[in-house]
């Protein structure tokens, strides 16, 4: 109870990202074992709900109503985990990337999202503003950018074209199968650890 009592109003936004996460994650499954379009959809919908919390419990933070949490900054890369890394990655194995290769892909996409995060934790004091104490800049794209492709997911679906109908087909490269739409992921990934790309912090 005691670190209950020690969340702030953002943490909660925070834990709000996280259970979207996880439930998305979870609705696939439920997807996989029933082939129920209402799982689907309401996976697709929980991780653009998990980005409004994701951006309001910053907001939250940095507002003069909201106090400092100890918690805080280790909460929310948790959360943008599960949200932005692992419930992507889901979904892009229950349309149809299920190949050997898209799974070594795809955990390349999140160990890239863990490992933007880790550096992000690691460097912020020593990108933070002297004056201001904020960080100005993130170095490799946010990992809340994944929901670019959840989005690039949901017209696949809209347009029928999953599992044996993925876009660009199925490639069979030496003993596992690579579906070509996988390496958006890979790409996505790449970007988030690049260490060149720096994008203003809002």
């Amino acid at each position: 109870m005691s670190m209950l009592r020690s969340y702030t109003l953002a943490d909660l936004f925070t834990i709000g990202n996280a259970a979207c996460g996880t439930i998305a994650i979870f609705l696939c499954l439920d997807y996989i074992a029933a082939a129920e379009r209402r799982f689907l959809w309401t996976a697709f919908l929980l991780l653009p709900l998990a980005l409004v919390c994701d951006l309001l419990d910053g907001y939250v933070a940095r507002s003069n109503r909201g106090r400092q949490s100890v918690l805080g900054a280790d909460l929310d890369s948790l959360a943008d985990v599960i949200s932005f890394g692992v419930a992507p990655a889901v979904l892009a194995f229950t349309l149809g990337m299920r190949g050997g290769w898209d799974m070594l892909v795809l955990t390349y996409f999140v160990v890239c999202g863990v490992s933007r995060l880790a550096r992000f934790n690691v460097t912020a004091a020593a990108l933070a503003d002297a004056a201001t104490g904020k960080v100005r800049y993130f170095e490799g794209t946010p990992i809340p950018t994944s929901i670019a492709l959840v989005a690039l997911l949901g017209v696949a679906v809209v347009a029928g074209r999953i599992h044996d109908d993925l876009w660009l087909g199925a490639l069979r490269l030496g003993p596992a199968t690579l579906h070509p739409l996988t390496l958006v992921y890979g790409l996505s990934g790449s970007a988030m650890i690049s260490a060149t790309w720096r994008i203003p912090k809002p």
